[in-house]
This record gives C-alpha cells, structure tokens and sequence, in this order.
C-alpha cells in the first residue's frame, strides 16, 4: 500500500523566513551591477582574477599552452 499525499505538509521554515532568505539573497545581485569582460564586454566569470569572461579566459589559457609547446627557432 501507497501512502496518501498530504495536501497541507507541515513546513520546517516557516514562509515569512523563507521570503525573507530569499529577498536578502536577491538583493546581493541587485546592489552590485556584474563585471564585463575587458575584451569582449561578456560578463565576467566568477573564478577570473584578470577581469574575463569565460571564453576569453580559455582562450587565455590554450595561447599560453601552445606557446609553450613551440620549438625555439635556431639559428
């Protein structure tokens, strides 16, 4: 046998606290407006110290890797 579904669950939180947890997160993001990216104007990823976005922080990344790999040119 199933058990019934409640229709009125009893809550742990009570809702003006949710509301409230909630509002105060939203209001985080709305105090500051987001950083763009220096290159594209993209917003920036939240893990960039240099101020890039996404894309332009692994397009960062891969030149540094392939300039790495090149031979040196020898005379």
């Amino acid at each position: 046998m199933r058990k019934k579904k409640d229709d009125n669950p009893e809550l742990v939180v009570p809702k003006a606290l949710l509301e409230r947890a909630k509002g105060s997160v939203e209001g985080d993001k709305l105090r500051r407006p987001p950083k763009q990216c220096v290159v594209c104007s993209d917003k920036v990823a939240p893990n960039s110290a240099e101020d890039l976005c996404w894309v332009c922080r692994r397009l960062k990344v891969s030149a540094w890797h392939e300039n790495e790999l090149q031979m040196p040119v020898q005379d």
